[in-house]
Order: structure tokens, then C-alpha cells, then sequence
């Protein structure tokens, strides 16, 4: 029996990139899946893709926190607990602050920040009931290295580092861990949230060219889950091996 066998784990932006790899992975490897994002239709094709896994589907945007509620509700009735919760959905539109596009800020506060605030919320009583649980999120390593043309975006995952440490500080005598994932460049999906085309096209090459797979980095979300209630993974930086920053 594996450490991770039967443990309930809600991943949040789960439809594809890390999220779907993680999916995959956490299922062969027997755990009990509530899946969300906003795209039902990936969602179920996921679903459908691992038919002897136990997944349960949810549709939810993470800005809104009544919907990551009714995701985290949905776990506790099927499974009566949460032994995980993934904060994994995130975006990426680069651009240099002259630009001003201040719509694109905004979404990125929203997803990037409140949408793993929203989570926490969500699970925090519920895990502090339980006296038990773990909060992944996902990060990058641009919460620990600023470049051009990624200010608001390096801003938004360098407070969710902050946001995860606090949470480190605040919940480790009520048994709940917390662990950040931190990637390099990976590649997935993000770079469709670029609305910059020669910037995306940039992004797009550096990702096909020397980029993880998503797969390695569900790698070390599993190993994150699978140590035992004593030990606290507080952060996993994983970078490909030919990545300068």
C-alpha cells in the first residue's frame, strides 16, 4: 500500500499542465480525486481517461469563493474528510509595466493570489476539525527570481510564497503542512495566457526547447504528499537542468 493510497486530494486547476499530470499520477497511485477547473468538458475526459480511478468532477472558478467552497464540500460529502488540497490553477500574462494593461494585472491578482487564498479558506476548518491535512500550492521559481516583463506576475507568486509561509507559521500545531511547488519553466499550457503573440511565441519555444514536463512536476507534488505526518516539505524548487535563473 502506497502513502498516498485512499488519501482524499482536491486539486484545483486540474483540467490540464500539472494539474492533469498530477491527476494522473495521484489515481495510479490509488488516492481519491475531486477535480476542478473551469473546462467541464477536459475535466471529464480526464475522468474517462482513468476509468478504475475514484474522481469526482467539479466545475469552479478559483476567484470565486463560493464555487472552490462548493468543491471542497463536495470532497467532504463523498469522502467525509480532505486529506489534500492542491492549489494548482495560475496564468501568465507577461508584459512590461509601460504597457499598462490593467485588466491583465487585475486577473492575475485574482487567479494567481485569491485564487489560492479561496482555497485555503475553503479547506482550513475543515483540516483543523480533522487536526490533519496539507495544502500544496503551486508557485514558480519567478517567486523567487524577478525578470523583465514579468513584475506583476513575479509580484503575485512572491506573495503567495509569503502567503504560504504565514500559513506554515500559523497552522503547524494544528497538524496541517504546507508545501510550495516551485517550477521552472514547464512545458504546459501557460503560455496560451500570454496575450503579448511575440512574447507567448518566445515562452512557447523556451518550453519545447528545455522545459520539465508537466509529469516531473506531479513527481514532486506526490513525493510532497507521501512523507509522513512528521515531516513538512515547506518547499520544492525544480528547475530544468539547462534553465539559467
Amino acid at each position: 500500500m502506497s502513502a498516498i493510497e485512499n488519501k482524499v486530494v482536491v486539486i484545483m486547476g486540474a483540467s490540464s499542465g500539472i494539474g492533469e499530470a498530477t491527476v494522473k499520477l495521484l489515481a495510479e497511485k490509488g488516492a481519491k480525486l475531486v477535480i476542478a477547473a473551469r473546462r467541464e468538458d477536459r475535466l471529464k475526459a480526464l475522468a474517462e481517461s482513468l476509468p478504475n480511478a475514484d474522481i469526482t468532477c467539479a466545475v469552479a472558478d478559483v476567484t470565486k469563493a463560493a464555487e472552490v467552497q462548493a468543491v471542497v464540500d463536495l470532497a467532504v460529502e463523498k469522502h467525509s474528510r480532505v486529506d489534500v488540497l492542491f492549489n494548482n490553477a495560475g496564468i501568465m500574462p507577461t508584459a512590461h509595466l509601460s504597457q499598462k494593461r490593467f485588466d491583465e494585472w487585475r486577473e492575475m491578482l485574482d487567479v494567481n493570489i485569491m485564487g489560492v487564498l479561496n482555497g485555503i479558506a475553503a479547506v482550513l476548518p475543515i483540516m483543523k476539525s480533522q487536526a490533519s491535512g496539507q495544502i500544496v500550492t503551486t508557485d514558480s521559481v519567478a517567486g523567487h527570481v524577478v525578470f523583465q516583463q514579468g513584475a506583476v506576475y513575479c509580484g503575485t507568486k512572491f506573495a503567495v510564497r509569503a502567503i504560504m509561509e504565514g500559513l506554515r507559521q500559523e497552522e503547524r500545531d494544528s497538524n496541517i503542512r504546507s508545501t510550495l511547488i516551485s517550477p521552472g519553466t514547464v512545458d504546459t499550457e501557460l503560455h496560451n495566457t500570454i496575450n503579448d503573440l511575440e512574447r507567448r511565441q518566445w515562452v512557447e519555444n523556451l518550453q519545447q526547447t528545455i522545459g520539465l514536463k508537466a509529469s516531473d512536476v506531479a513527481e514532486a507534488v506526490a513525493y510532497a504528499i507521501s512523507t509522513p505526518e512528521t515531516v513538512a516539505i515547506s518547499e520544492i524548487i525544480i528547475r530544468p537542468a539547462k534553465q539559467v535563473d
